[in-house]
């Protein structure tokens, strides 16, 4: 499918040379133009959607993505919604999917685990590999991450402590440490996370999520909010059962 793009922010063929990089992985073939300042994509990839494609412009500069007036994509019909959501979080829930799966197998095959110890390995996995992803590009998380989390925004101390954060608490839920510190602290990174979450929502910014670092470009959504909030929620329930 062609898709076609108005541009804002470009300026010359500097401009014109970073976005057509930028767009190049998205389809077959692609022009960009300064006059008129447009982008056309022939052959776009299934995750060649609008959200991502300005989240890959915007990394290469201040610019601006915008459907051109009769053009479509094919995330703008009922079907499109379902086939660019799933190409577009494609990794992330894999990566869910594994932990999930990994996690119910342990369980299985080890007699009188109660429901809260799936959980702790399952909170375990997560952190340990959602950390992996981050410390990979340490810099360009920080990047990413200062850019919509409240707290991080004000500190880059904490954005760089982030990843470690989260291997401490995988280790921590792997080990059993001190389960209520353990509890309470990741209740009070989640829900700060989610916080940061909403209000990029509600201000209805067109950012990259930072949950899997900058390996795979996922835009910020509601998907990243039930992630903090489901994170938050079952070291909220372990701590209700141990009280």
């Amino acid at each position: 499918m062609d898709k076609t793009l108005t541009i804002s922010g470009m300026h010359c063929g500097a401009c014109v040379a970073r976005v057509t990089r930028a767009l190049t992985p998205f389809a077959k073939e692609v022009q960009v133009t300064l006059e008129p300042p447009r982008a056309v994509l022939r052959g776009a990839h299934d995750d060649a959607s609008l959200d991502m494609l300005q989240i890959a412009a915007a990394g290469a500069g201040k610019y601006t993505l915008e459907i051109a007036p009769s053009a479509t994509f094919a995330a703008d019909t009922g079907a499109g919604e379902a086939s660019g959501f799933f190409a577009t979080y494609k990794p992330l829930l894999l990566i869910l999917a594994f932990l999930i799966g990994a996690t119910w197998l342990v369980h299985m095959q080890t007699a009188n685990r109660h429901w809260h110890e799936w959980m702790s390995d399952f909170m375990a996995g997560f952190f340990l590999v959602f950390s992996f992803f981050k410390l990979l590009n340490l810099r360009g998380f920080v990047q990413a991450y200062r850019g919509y989390d409240l707290v991080a925004a004000r500190s880059s101390a904490y954005a760089y402590a982030y990843p470690f954060i989260e291997l401490a608490l995988g280790v921590a839920y792997l080990t059993r440490w001190n389960p209520v510190v353990t509890h309470w602290a990741t209740l009070i990174v989640m829900t700060l996370g989610a916080l940061g979450v909403i209000n990029a929502l509600r201000k209805r910014q067109l950012i990259e999520c930072a949950c899997l670092g900058t390996v795979f470009k996922l835009p910020m959504s509601k998907v990243t909010l039930i992630e903090d909030i489901s994170m938050a929620a079952m070291a909220a329930v372990m701590l209700v059962n141990i009280a």
